[in-house]
Order: structure tokens, then C-alpha cells, then sequence
């Protein structure tokens, strides 16, 4: 993760499918992350998150709406900066619609993110990943518990 913050380049991250456990935490690292509309993203499973909370991992659905796993939630609450919509039934439904929205979404960052210097890229990229999980709502705090 440290090694990621001082990459010198822009990092796009794009979520396909379940981006998970440790792995989240550096696909996290991203100056521009999206997600598939039906991806999920999480540091932790709901299983895995139910079984340390509650010791019950049939408590999973509980800790899945916890966890605001869903591309809706995390651009809510601002870890991801957007989502690309799938065809009806899912991105392997039409191949080519996703790989020309995931074309455009690339293309169109990879602009935006080359227009700052190094050290602009390095300090919102650290900025960015600093204040993902800072709550300033109780309400998160009070569905865990």
C-alpha cells in the first residue's frame, strides 16, 4: 500500500466482479476507482464479518448491509468515484457494450488524471485513500451493533 501511494503514474481501478479481503485494501490505492453496476466491494466477506461480529455467519445478510458492499452504497459514500452500467442480465450478457463503456470511462479519467503534476496526483491519492472510512454518522456505527 505504501509502495502504491508513491506510484508516480495514475492508477485507474476497475472492480469486474468481487474485489475482496486484503486485495481491497490496495484496489483501494486507486486515483480513480469504479466499479460494474452488479460488482461488490469489501475488505471482508459477509460471512466472514457475521462470524467475527456475531459468531453466526448465517448472520451474513445483516452484515452484507452493514458492509455497504454494492457499487450503489460505496459511491454514496464516496469510495468509489463511479459505476458503469451492465446490459440487462449482467455484463457477460454483451461483452462489447462493457468493453466500450469500460473504453470511455478509461479514456475519459486517464485525461482528467495526466492534466495534474506528480505531486498533485501523489497528494490527492493519498488524500483520497485517507479519508475513506472516516464516519461522521452514527448511523453506520449503530447498524453493526
Amino acid at each position: 500500500i505504501s509502495l502504491m501511494l508513491k506510484i508516480t503514474v495514475p492508477i485507474i481501478v476497475v472492480v469486474i466482479g468481487e474485489g475482496g479481503s486484503g486485495g481491497a485494501l490496495a484496489i483501494g490505492i486507486g486515483d480513480s476507482i469504479t466499479m460494474l453496476e452488479n460488482s461488490i466491494f469489501s475488505v471482508i466477506s459477509p460471512e466472514g464479518c457475521a462470524s467475527i461480529l456475531w459468531r453466526d455467519a448465517d448472520l451474513a445478510p445483516k452484515a452484507a448491509s452493514a458492509l455497504k458492499l454494492t457499487a450503489q452504497d460505496l459511491l454514496e459514500i464516496k469510495i468509489i468515484d463511479h459505476i458503469i452500467n451492465e446490459p440487462l442480465g449482467g455484463a457477460h450478457r454483451d461483452s462489447e457494450v462493457i468493453f466500450y463503456n469500460l473504453k470511455d470511462y478509461f479514456l475519459d479519467t486517464l485525461k482528467k488524471l495526466t492534466k495534474l503534476s506528480k505531486s498533485q496526483l501523489l497528494a490527492k491519492r493519498s488524500e483520497k485513500y485517507r479519508l475513506m472510512g472516516i464516519f461522521t454518522d452514527s448511523k453506520a456505527y449503530n447498524e453493526v451493533h
